[in-house]
């Protein structure tokens, strides 16, 4: 403890900074604190120069050869003739701008600010996209990230302010989910990742297909997330999420995500899908084609989906009388009531029950009647002996 450094915010509430962070944001009122100032930089630097001065100093002394040692012992005029004038002295010192330009760190961006620290046991991406004001604007996206939130906190430990929302709500500009801001997250959240990390990643919003192009897909369809300004920027396909969110994953660290759109079954391109019967029975599917590498770098992933890769999601009032994604409120009901440590082959019967029997009491068309969870995995395992923890 005695390494950390004590800051106070603005608002009054002091904070512990980490040894060597270059600023701290507050969780009560948010605003970043810089703990590195310019001022603090050329001060450093003054103490430097003064510093090599010396030693430069002290090193001629010793090497002075015996006629300079004779100079020094002439007349007082000889020695102030050897004095370099004050000027000389100004002019050898390094300008303070050139040294602060060296020594100082790059600013952090703008998104840096609003992030919270990436360094933590647990923390989580929550995303939800209603697209306000479109043809294709959803209705209960937004409260599937604020129901995740409260959840993780509340029942699974997670700090809050370890927790980064991305929303329309949102205050800040780098907190809206656009694609540049979704893909900054997603860094964020396996930055640094190590072993007994827990990671969570959860979307709410639309999901779509599209055409592959590099050939590593059995179906000849890349799936894909739907950023708030995809008609301008374009999606997320599921090569980018798996590069980004899965292959940093180092040994001992996991990473859970819970996708509640559209057509999200491979969306991070794991490569082994887990193909339930209604019995209960399971196969492991490989889903590897092509030379590209979907592994972890030894961590494990693991990610419930809403529906298949060709299939389609919905969301339903039946569960809480408002709109809520089906599959958001059935994975955090089933954690909820599948007692202490339920094993992931648990929490996928669960799940898919309550959607069926959710379905059973709407009118849906054919293809969503058929809708049900997918599990997908870094590895092949157990599902009824290997337990679920967050």
């Amino acid at each position: 403890m005695s390494s950390q450094r004590e800051v106070r915010c603005r608002c009054g509430r002091w904070m512990w900074a980490p040894p060597g962070a270059g600023a701290i944001q507050c969780s009560t009122c948010h605003t970043v604190t810089q703990l590195h100032s310019l001022v603090d930089a050329l001060r450093g630097a003054h103490r430097m120069i003064y510093g090599l001065q010396q030693l430069r100093r002290q090193y001629q002394q010793q090497q002075q050869p015996p006629q300079m040692m004779m100079a020094q012992r002439s007349p007082p005029q000889m020695m102030v003739a050897q004095r370099s004038p004050p000027q000389m002295m100004v002019a050898q010192r390094s300008p303070p701008q050139m040294m602060v330009a060296q020594l100082s760190p790059p600013p952090p961006s703008r998104l840096l600010e609003a992030l919270p620290s990436p360094f933590g046991k647990k923390r989580a991406v929550l995303c939800g996209v209603n697209y306000r004001g479109k043809s294709y604007s959803l209705k209960g996206c937004i409260s599937d990230a604020k129901s995740m939130r409260c959840f993780l906190v509340q029942h699974m430990g997670f700090p809050i302010e370890s927790i980064l929302m991305l929303t329309e709500d949102e205050a800040c500009p780098q907190k809206i989910p656009t694609k540049r801001n979704m893909r900054k997250a997603m860094r964020w959240l396996v930055e640094g990742n190590g072993a007994r990390d827990s990671l969570f990643f959860h979307y709410s919003g639309h999901g779509a297909q599209q055409k592959d192009y590099d050939g590593d897909e059995i179906d000849g369809q890349d799936e894909a997330l739907i950023p708030l300004d995809h008609e301008t920027e374009g999606k997320i396909i599921d090569d980018e999420i798996n590069e980004i969110l899965v292959r940093p994953l180092v040994h001992g660290a996991k990473l859970h995500a819970v996708i509640d759109a559209c057509n999200s079954g491979t969306v991070l391109d794991l490569p082994f899908v887990c193909r339930m019967e209604t019995n209960g029975s399971y196969d492991w599917e490989h889903q590897g084609f092509g030379r590209i590498y979907k592994g972890t770098d030894g961590g494990g992933a693991f990610c419930f989906s809403a529906c298949d890769d060709d299939e389609a999601s919905g969301y339903t009032p039946v569960f809480t009388g408002k709109n809520a994604g089906a599959m958001t409120y059935s994975f955090i009901n089933a954690v909820k009531t599948a007692g202490p440590a339920p094993t992931y082959g648990q929490l996928l019967n669960l799940m898919c029950s309550a959607i069926l029997e959710a379905q059973s009491r709407l009118t849906y068309t054919d293809s969503d009647e058929s809708s049900e969870p997918l599990l997908t995995s870094s590895e092949k395992f157990n599902i009824y002996a290997t337990k679920f923890a967050l």
